[in-house]
């Protein structure tokens, strides 16, 4: 039995046949499931853009796919229960969301079903394809760079922060992708002349008592890792809030609520290319024929309100570079 915390979401939109809009050939008078596995609370960003997508190419909402979103609430002990279950359930594809845990889980569930991932980071280095344009097996996806993005974010925090030296990284040691960044992550600490205070976690309790603790003065700010799991982004927004610490956020979502600012790939964009992916397999592709796809959109998104809640006076040359201020 899955998880009292795992939930079911069934977004009604069925493919059949008659579809409509440029480019769209009919399909089988059948609807087509597909299964979307995520560790968020719900469909996150890169699934609407999926659904989205989808609608663009003519595939018409409540008439032509059904999506069925198992989503694990932060907890990746419960993500290999899910990809089984939507194996059970039969989905034609599924569809994975925030890159590595999840993707690693659908493969490892099936080689039969095609597998589309939106988000992984470095889907070679962690053995989900081949190669980038040539990916093999029955998995192919779009890839969010996160691993060379990282940089760049910590390099806008310390411009966002006068006096920026100290960072709080907490992160899931438990989560492969998410150790594998750290290197990385270390290397641009060195040359922007920042320290990490890395604080790994193993569960959502080490990771509440981690960051709930830290207290302003002990760090200059806290930087939010690419991974949902054990509610690690949650906790860094809410101590952020409460400590008056500054955020830097991989997902613009938590700048919307308030965290300062966010960088990267624009998660609703990569699902409209992963629905471009999916409408050729649905004509008849290989997952292992078609190349991974790279983003094609950045977002650098800043929280005005909140920077002067915190005292911050953003330098006008980086309110410039923002592609969304939020008053």
């Amino acid at each position: 039995m899955i998880g009292l915390r795992l939930r079911l979401l069934i977004l009604e939109l069925i493919f059949t046949a008659g579809l409509v809009g440029p480019g769209v050939e009919a399909q089988p008078a059948r609807v087509v499931k597909i299964g979307a596995l995520t560790e968020s609370w719900g469909p996150t960003p890169a699934i609407i853009g999926l659904r989205d997508g989808l609608q663009e190419r003519g595939y018409r909402e409540n008439e032509h796919f059904v999506i069925g979103v198992r989503f694990t609430q932060g907890n990746p002990a419960e993500l290999s229960a899910a990809a089984r279950d939507l194996v059970q359930l039969g989905v034609d594809i599924i569809v994975t969301a925030e890159g590595g845990n999840t993707a690693k889980a659908a493969k490892m569930a099936t080689s039969r079903i095609p597998i589309v991932f939106i988000g992984g980071s470095d889907p070679v280095g962690i053995g989900l394809v081949q190669s980038l344009a040539h990916p093999g097996g029955n998995i192919t996806g779009t890839a969010d760079l996160d691993v060379d993005l990282g940089p760049k974010r910590m390099e806008i925090f310390r411009e966002l922060i006068p006096g920026l030296k100290r960072i709080l990284v907490p992160y899931d040691a438990t989560n492969a992708y998410a150790v594998s960044q750290l290197p990385t992550y270390r290397e641009a600490a060195r040359r922007l002349g920042l320290t990490l205070v890395e604080r790994p976690v193993r569960t959502e309790e080490e990771a509440r008592v981690a960051i709930t603790g830290v207290k302003k003065g002990e760090v200059d700010g806290i930087f939010a890792p690419r991974f949902l799991s054990l509610n690690i982004p949650w906790l860094i927004f809410d101590t952020g809030s409460k400590q008056r610490l500054p955020t830097m956020f991989h997902n613009s979502f938590w700048v919307e609520q308030g965290g300062l600012a966010s960088y990267s790939a624009t998660d609703n964009q990569l699902g409209h290319q992963a629905a471009r992916l999916v409408d050729k397999i649905l004509k008849g592709a290989k997952p292992a024929d078609l190349p991974v796809e790279q983003p094609t959109k950045f977002e650098f998104v800043i929280n005005l309100k909140t920077a002067k809640a915190l005292g911050l006076t953003i330098p006008q040359s980086v309110l410039g570079r923002a592609d969304e201020v939020i008053q």
